[in-house]
């Protein structure tokens, strides 16, 4: 069942004041706004479904643990969200993931496996971990609850930004461009990018149901293998745009240099289309989210030109 607003006002509810409320804050030279979602608590919005989806578990299901797939981000929010509820959380990773983002996923309490060699053969050793273990899986976005979480987002801009005419959102498996259609896409545009090298969704609109894709963008954090159906449903009349290597590291830079805001490259994608002029607007909202970047890869973009 696809969620609706009142699914999303439900999640803001559920998770009352455990989490920020991040910052809209606009940008003259960019002659837009930007939703600081690289201030939520883990570093991106993942932890908004994440925590509304852990916090919905019976007695039950806390009992026997949770289990998540994810590159880092997602990973991240799992790991603080069961931390929260005090539930055991397993997150399967895969080699080549990020360091800082393994690093960190451990830090918050989980456990992480790395048996997977990349994205597609994680998702195979998830669900064999699944029925092993009799965990609850918690999906990085194709879960109903999930996308509700995400979907607070959007209930922020629309409070902080009544007058946006267009909110953009990069996209990796399509849990947040999903939520925040959800919450507010009948009130102003939505827009989805994704990166030219990260094309689930674009891909799955074309074939109408989820399609296996072989992410190898840069913006790491939007390297989901397929995206999913409820995103697909959500998704399908929205605008889209995808946007090239080069022109996310140019948004890299210029959100660093210019905004004073140190995300990741998942976190310029939406500012990349933005500022390539591909989209028309007169007062855009671009979510930056992400903020979980390695100060080697900052610096190796910062220093190409």
């Amino acid at each position: 069942m696809l969620p609706s607003r009142d699914d999303v006002e439900r999640a803001r509810a559920n998770i009352g004041a455990r989490l920020a409320r991040t910052p809209t804050l606009g940008s003259r030279t960019a002659k837009a706004q930007l939703k600081c979602e690289l201030f939520q608590r883990t570093g991106s919005f993942k932890v908004r479904g994440a925590l509304n989806k852990i916090s919905s578990l019976t007695p039950e299901e806390k009992k026997q643990g949770v289990i998540a797939i994810s590159a880092g981000n997602h990973a991240q929010a799992v790991a603080y969200a069961a931390a929260a509820e005090g539930i055991d959380a397993l997150v399967v990773m895969w080699q080549g993931a990020s360091t800082q983002k393994i690093e960190a996923t451990r830090g918050y309490g989980a456990t992480v496996d790395l048996q997977a060699t990349d994205p597609a053969t994680a998702f195979e050793r998830l669900h064999a971990l699944e029925a092993e273990t009799g965990r609850t899986l918690i999906h990085p976005f194709d879960d109903p609850l999930v996308i509700a979480g995400a979907g607070t987002t959007g209930l922020e801009i629309e409070e902080d930004a009544p007058e946006t005419d267009a909110v953009i959102v990069a996209v990796g498996g399509g849990g947040l461009v999903s939520g925040i259609q959800t919450a507010i896409g009948d009130r102003t545009r939505v827009i989805a990018v994704e990166p030219e090298r990260s094309t689930a969704l674009h891909t799955g609109i074309e074939h109408g149901k989820p399609t296996p894709v072989t992410p190898d963008s840069i913006a790491d954090g939007l390297s989901a293998p397929f995206a999913g159906a409820l995103a697909i449903e959500i998704c399908r009349n929205l605008e889209r745009h995808l946007v090239s290597e080069r022109e996310i590291e140019d948004a890299f830079r210029f959100i660093y240099q210019r905004a004073k805001l140190a995300c990741e490259p998942a976190g310029a994608v939406a500012a990349a289309a933005w500022l390539s002029g591909r989209i028309e607007a007169e007062n855009p909202v671009l979510v930056v989210s992400g903020g979980n970047v390695a100060a080697e890869t900052a610096a190796a973009i910062l220093a190409r030109r």
